[in-house]
């Protein structure tokens, strides 16, 4: 089934889009799946009916409501398989219908926090990336929002600045296909011309140079040329600290006014670090980028804004173009955004951390976007301005004309009168009083405020896009060590929770809004932390009892059997096939579902108490960002396949664990059986789990007992987690006596 979308009946077609072939067979499966979900609910049931004793009335409670849970996160699922849907655009049928001049403005906002986490030479690719858009240059504008403050991110802007002049032009002359400057150079697309060769050198001079300032920490007195530059660095006094300091826009280039070595005029390219006090709260990434909205709208206020983090560069100059042939339709024009997928270059071959995170950046969001649209996952996402300021029938007017979508904005962005606005705008106390962050621009209530916009925008009635070109629109970081990948992981799962049990809940709030289906979808994320009840009792319970010499479970031979026997290998194969449709491998499969079991038992564990214990006021969480700097080691293990451990982390304790219970519970099980105490049909899905178990945890086994490394396990996350897997025994035994 396929649906064509023009601008008009007569005109060509900007895109269209399928049903995916396989939507009716989830359909099938979903019915049939409900159907022994049911048929183990009342298995469970009948077990409480028939309890001998308290003990074993808790143990199936337990199983029931790990059951109960998974059926629920299941059902969520559901939503992603009712009807995926795949895109395909025309951007020559674009070109015949629009005249250049009637190509709309772009803002770019990309956002960096810290110098030393995210180098200023990696942020300098990304915009250099983006400000060589195939696009006239007097549409496109690049703010930098620099949250850390800092001179050495500015600094490295203006030699980006100078370097642009030479970039851009080349780029057109050749007709670059990598315009990430690092990418470009270090590819096998790289030019031997004199002016690759030439330009490859201005680069690695401009890089050395960034990196020395950024080595010395501070910006040297030999590096400082003009008085323009002179005054632009005096503001960082001894008072002006990451958390304390005023606000900071600084034109690095300005359209009309700067011109590169051809001639031709450049984009504008603006440095800006809002205003921070200690008594202030500023919303993390939230509060930048509403910063960066209302600037952008004093100086230049495009009618579309690209948001995109600074470590994930353009990798195709056409995206600008492929995202118009949605935005221009004005069949679409209740669309406030375009999402493209979150790809990562230097992946390893298998993928040991599952950072490529498909459910979540590809396979999830087509789901969606065959029923009202994608989430927004915080970077490669293309905005309607409009959409800032209420539902698509609905508008919200800001407080100063100037910030509304509507003005035009046609002063010099250099003008005493546009600083003075921008100035104000970047104020730390200026959105005291209004509705930004609540009924405008980003929205605040979430440590992910990229879900939490999306949703509230979805709910305001904006639809949205999802578009996933072959070759990849932008390419990404991700972290090398597994402390990242489950700190992040647990940072998500904590503002995830401050979704799902506010009053916007997705369950109840969301499916009010656009419907039950957009309403599981949303759930299906926002709960994610619950994951870590099921999956830490199945990592746990039935290993303790098999050492206990207890059985939960049917006999191989009770009919029961099967439907467990079903429920697993259904919904695992199943998993599988959307992996493998999407164009992977079975192995990059089998690692990401083994880190959904591990961030289960770390990330979505500790994220959930962290989150009830901040409801109950008891802690507290803030933002981390999550180092781009790459550890020699670390890479070197991450290209071998290699687990790493290395910190003591007490994220690797409940891991490390189940890791040791569920090899002892093996062990203990399979002797039994060589030593005829127990008999297999008894004990038999007791064995597959903790087999199951031990296959997932063979990183740590290596990390505790194979290696001399310093990515080994640390001595005391081991002895720790042997002392709580004899607790955990103690106490199951005194229960089980």
């Amino acid at each position: 089934m396929a649906t064509t979308t023009s601008s008009s009946p007569s005109s060509p077609p900007l895109h269209t889009f399928k049903v995916l072939k396989r939507t009716l067979w989830n359909r099938i499966f979903a019915l049939i799946f409900t159907s022994a979900i049911l048929s183990l609910i009342l298995h469970h049931f009948l077990c409480l009916l028939h309890s001998k004793n308290t003990t074993t009335f808790l143990l199936h409670l337990t199983l029931l409501i790990s059951d109960l849970i998974l059926s629920f996160m299941w059902a969520t699922t559901q939503s992603f398989r009712w009807r995926p849907i795949r895109r395909a655009v025309y951007p020559k049928n674009l070109m015949q219908v629009t005249r250049v001049w009637d190509l709309p403005k772009l803002d770019a906002f990309i956002c960096t926090a810290d110098p030393y986490k995210e180098p200023p030479i990696g942020v300098v690719n990304t915009a250099l990336s983006v400000m060589a858009y195939n696009y006239p240059s007097d549409r496109i504008s690049v703010y930098v929002s620099d949250d850390g403050g800092s001179e050495l991110t500015l600094f490295a802007f203006m030699e980006a600045a100078k370097f642009a002049t030479h970039w851009l032009p080349f780029c057109r002359e050749y007709k670059i296909e990598d315009r990430c400057p690092a990418a470009y150079f270090s590819s096998s697309h790289c030019s031997s011309s004199i002016d690759a060769e030439e330009l490859k050198m201005m680069y690695e001079t401009m890089k050395m140079k960034v990196e020395g300032v950024v080595d010395r920490g501070c910006v040297g007195d030999e590096h400082i040329k003009t008085d323009k530059q002179r005054e632009a660095f005096s503001r960082w006094e001894d008072e002006f600290t990451r958390q304390d300091h005023p606000t900071v826009i600084q034109v690095l280039l300005e359209n009309g006014q700067d011109k590169d070595i051809t001639g031709v005029d450049m984009p504008n390219l603006v440095y800006v670090s809002r205003q921070k006090s200690k008594a202030s709260h500023h919303h993390f990434k939230a509060g930048a980028l509403n910063v960066l909205v209302r600037v952008s709208a004093a100086m230049t206020n495009a009618p579309l804004i690209l948001t995109l983090d600074c470590d994930m560069y353009s990798n195709d100059p056409n995206t600008l173009v492929q995202m118009l042939c949605f935005m221009l339709d004005s069949k679409m024009s209740n669309y406030g955004y375009v999402q493209f997928p979150q790809r990562f270059h230097e992946i390893n071959k298998n993928d040991i951390y599952g950072g490529e995170n498909k459910r979540l950046f590809q396979i999830n969001p087509i789901g969606m976007d065959g029923l009202a649209g994608t989430n927004y996952v915080g970077t490669g996402t293309f905005f309607r301005r409009r959409a800032f300021f209420g539902g698509p029938w609905s508008y919200v007017s800001a407080e100063k004309p100037e910030l509304n979508p509507d003005h035009i904005a046609d002063k010099s962005i250099q003008s005493e009168s546009v600083l003075e606005m921008a100035q104000s705008v970047a104020s730390c106390e200026y959105e005291n009083g209004t509705k930004w962050g609540s009924k405008m621009g980003f929205r605040y209530g979430s440590l992910v405020e990229d879900y939490f916009t999306g949703y509230q925008l979805n709910c305001e009635g904006w639809d949205s896009v999802f578009y996933h070109p072959d070759r990849a629109a932008f390419w990404g970081d991700i972290p090398i060590n597994l402390d990242d990948v489950l700190s992040q992981n647990k940072r998500w799962c904590v503002g995830l929770l401050e979704v799902a049990f506010s009053k916007y809940s997705p369950i109840i709030f969301g499916t009010q809004s656009r419907g039950i289906l957009m309403g599981l979808a949303y759930s299906h994320f926002a709960f994610w932390g619950i994951w870590s009840i099921p999956i830490t009792i199945y990592a746990f319970i039935p290993q303790l009892t098999l050492l206990n010499g207890v059985s939960p479970f049917p006999k191989v031979s009770d009919p029961w059997f099967l439907l467990y026997v079903f429920l697993f290998l259904g919904s695992y194969i199943q998993d599988c096939l959307d992996f493998m449709l999407m164009g992977t491998t079975f192995q990059r499969w089998w690692n990401d579902q083994r880190m959904w079991l591990i961030r289960g038992v770390s990330s979505y564990l500790f994220g959930s108490i962290d989150f009830f214990l901040k409801s109950l006021g008891i802690s507290a969480f803030g933002f981390v960002i999550t180092s781009k700097v790459i550890d020699d080691e670390q890479s070197k293990h991450y290209e071998q396949g290699v687990f790493e451990f290395g910190v003591a982390s007490p994220l690797f304790v409940p891991l490390t664990t189940a890791a040791i219970i569920n090899f002892i519970a093996f062990s203990v099980g399979v002797t039994r059986l060589i030593l005829g105490h127990s008999k297999l049909e008894e004990i038999f899905i007791q064995l597959i789990l903790s087999g199951f178990g031990i296959v997932n945890c063979w990183p740590v086994y290596e990390a505790i007992l194979l290696r001399n490394d310093k990515g080994k396990m640390p001595l005391k996350i081991t002895i720790l987690s042997c002392l709580l897997a004899f607790s955990l025994y103690s106490l199951s035994h005194c229960l089980a006596s």
